[in-house]
């Protein structure tokens, strides 16, 4: 069994930072991708940031240079750094990982329960 947890989130006012945890734990042999995603009421889930096994990352638009991703692949965590908050990055952050699991063939994608964002203006 593989859980994500997800932790950090919380109220802020617009241009304060908040940092967004998210730990992989269960029978994970190794994980590949991480990644982080949000929801705002009403929207559909949207990709923010993603980072490789290897530490590569990508960023939407909106959060370039504004957020930033990283992991420790010693405790099998990513971290979403989130400065420069405004009211529309409100949403729900979900992570997901994409994992191999002992004993167990194929690649599986796991995600996280969300953690629920809000920035007051």
């Amino acid at each position: 069994q593989v859980q994500l947890v997800e932790s950090g989130g919380g109220l802020v006012q617009a241009g304060g930072s908040l940092r967004l945890s998210c730990a992989a734990s269960g029978s994970i042999s190794s994980i590949n991708d991480m990644r982080w995603y949000c929801q705002a009421p009403g929207k559909q889930r949207e990709l923010v940031a993603a980072i490789t096994s290897t530490g590569s990352t990508n960023y939407a638009d909106s959060v370039k240079g504004r957020f930033t991703i990283s992991r420790d692949n010693a405790k099998n965590t990513v971290y979403l750094q989130m400065n420069s908050l405004k009211p529309e990055d409100t949403a729900v952050y979900y992570c997901n990982a994409d994992l191999l699991r002992i004993g167990v063939p194929g690649s599986w994608r796991y995600w996280g329960q969300g953690t629920q964002v809000t920035v007051s203006s």
